[in-house]
């Protein structure tokens, strides 16, 4: 995995007080404004440097873009140009365009080594975000470059935690509906860099990073009947686990220190939640009812599970304490809840809601109040979070023989639905931490 050294210049202090009061995207307000900003094409030190200056800019300026919160300035309104990292800015020609925010960078490149600096300007205070800072990385490595300096961006603007740096693992589809062929793949949180990990002989479902983004749970058919693997995702290499041969197991997902597993197993008929120890592969049974209970998620603190049950009737969301116990339902809208995600701030449950012929994702606060729907179409399922707790990631599948999967990314507060772009059609997304 490539890793970039981020260094300081000039001393850096991140989010000063003085420095970030000016300028600041308030995102609980419920309506927001673009904030227009603008960034020049990077300084190139050297002709070397020419192209990726060019790409960096443009990778940051479509990050900030995506998050809906951020307006482009285009550069034919430009007074000024910037020529040099070090000149002085002339503030008021960025004031006479209305650009608020100013970001301006400069690239060298030696050999396969790349460098890129970075200031981010508070235009109407004449002030600078911060300090300047530098990351360092290899010249393939520079779309993740770009994605740093715009998730400094974001967080000196928005005060929230960075995403862009990240991944996320998903099931690429192709071919008809009737024979749809899966490939677990990765790729860049904005669809870039894909990388398919398995081929298409076995239908594969359901992929989920562990906490530090080094290996990939799924489920696979690859035996006639679905079955648990864990993928270290640098070096391409799947095993299966043990979950009691003869059995069907699925819905696995990582204890917050990755040292666990819980997931689904019919056995007898019945389908409960189960425990692994990965070290040891010793199971331990959490449930034991004669309802479906499947889909766990742990909260962030790895104390409790929330899960999906039909123990009521229909399925429902239910949180019990994460090695079993009695289990408190917290869904009681109208329809059927399934797929719940526990967010990375640990303040809300994501989910999946079927009512009345049509899909959403919603979010609830853990107890089960100020449920909000965030998105309805045909078929909307299995949200995922954006490292921050800010985005969530889902499947839209489109109605008819000729549907297709995609995916898409909603704010939290129902704001910037968008789709993801894919190869191919998209299903099953698990958002990964953010990059070393």
């Amino acid at each position: 995995m490539m890793k970039l050294l981020a260094s300081l210049l000039f001393g850096l202090t991140l989010l000063t007080a003085p420095a970030f009061a000016q300028l600041r995207i308030e995102l609980d307000n419920p309506i927001i404004e673009p904030l227009p900003f603008a960034v020049p094409n990077f300084v190139p030190d050297g002709p070397a440097a020419t192209q990726y200056a060019n790409d960096l800019s443009r990778v940051i300026a479509d990050d900030l873009i995506g998050t809906g919160l951020f307006r482009e300035i285009s550069s034919d309104a430009f007074i000024s140009r910037v020529s040099s990292f070090e000149a002085p800015l002339q503030f008021a020609d960025w004031k006479a365009i209305n650009a608020e925010a100013l970001v301006t960078g400069a690239v060298n490149v030696s050999g396969n080594k790349l460098t890129v600096r970075f200031r981010v300007w508070d235009v109407f205070s004449d002030k600078e975000l911060g300090n300047g800072l530098q990351f360092t990385g290899t010249t393939e490595g520079w779309r993740r470059m770009a994605h740093k300096v715009a998730d400094q961006v974001y967080s000196r603007i928005t005060g929230e935690g960075a995403y862009f740096d990240s991944r996320v693992a998903f099931v690429s589809e192709s071919g008809p509906k009737n024979q749809r062929l899966k490939r677990l793949a990765i790729m860049d949180y904005d669809g870039a860099n894909v990388q398919y990990l398995t081929d298409s002989a076995a239908i594969v479902l359901a992929p989920r990073f562990s906490p530090t983004g080094d290996r990939l749970l799924y489920t696979s058919y690859a035996s006639g009947s679905p079955r648990i693997y864990v993928l270290d995702v640098d070096r391409v290499r799947q095993t299966e686990l043990n979950t009691q041969g003869g059995t069907m197991s699925f819905s696995p997902r990582f204890s917050p220190d990755g040292r666990s597993i819980v997931y689904s197993l019919i056995q007898g008929g019945n389908t409960d939640l189960w425990k692994m120890d990965l070290a040891s592969g010793q199971s331990v049974r959490l449930t034991n009812t004669p309802a479906i209970e499947t889909a766990p998620s742990y909260s962030p603190d790895g104390t409790r599970i929330v899960f999906e049950s039909d123990r009521s009737g229909t399925p429902q969301l239910y949180i019990m304490p994460a090695n079993g116990g009695e289990a408190t339902r917290i869904s009681f809208g109208q329809g059927r809840y399934g797929t719940p995600v526990w967010s990375p701030r640990g303040d809300l449950v994501a989910f999946t809601k079927q009512n009345k012929g049509r899909f959403h994702i919603g979010v609830m606060r853990v107890d089960g109040s100020e449920e909000r729907l965030l998105t309805s179409s045909f078929l909307d399922e299995g949200p995922t979070w954006s490292p921050n707790g800010r985005v969530i990631m889902f499947t839209r599948e489109t109605q008819g023989a000729s549907g297709r999967a995609t995916l898409y990314s909603v704010d939290i507060s129902g704001r910037n639905l968008r789709p993801v772009r894919t190869p191919d059609g998209g299903s099953d997304p698990s958002w990964g931490p953010l990059q070393n």
